[in-house]
């Protein structure tokens, strides 16, 4: 399995025609599971999703190829692995308003699948923790493997 020490991860970038198909194969798949994601978390980590708790499941799975803003490419022995940003549109601007995923294709002849959808537990100074799923979108698109 590639891991980010086993491969480059190319620099970010408009998405292109590949990218932007491998998008279109998997959006569905990416809709459905940032929506049970994010009740699988509101459950115990309402945290993760509280930059759109205030959007209906629907608004939250409003964006499309469009709102795909950003791409990372790395390559592996097997395939392509995608890192992308796309943008929630009921969101403003200024603040969180974006989810990083993470998708595969073996290469242009095969059906992208969705690998995940990005969340970050991070623990502060104190020894608290922060959890969020929604980002801003001057952060960087990292690596990521869940």
């Amino acid at each position: 399995m590639a891991t980010q020490d086993t491969v480059d991860l190319g620099p970010p970038h408009a998405p292109k025609e590949d990218a932007i198909k491998a998008f279109n194969e998997i959006e569905h798949d990416l809709k459905r599971q940032l929506i049970h994601t994010r009740h699988q978390h509101d459950k115990h980590e309402p945290e993760y999703f509280a930059a759109v708790k205030d959007l209906s499941d629907s608004q939250l799975a409003a964006f499309s190829a469009e709102n795909f803003s950003e791409v990372r490419v790395a390559v592996a022995a097997y395939g392509f692995i995608l890192f992308g940003k796309v943008r929630i549109p009921a969101m403003p601007d200024d603040g969180p308003a974006y989810i990083h995923f993470r998708a595969f294709t073996g290469g242009p002849d095969d059906e992208a699948k969705l690998h995940s959808i990005h969340t970050e537990e991070k623990e502060d100074d104190s020894g608290g923790k922060s959890f969020r799923a929604i980002f801003k979108g001057d952060e960087s698109l990292e690596w990521f493997d869940s």
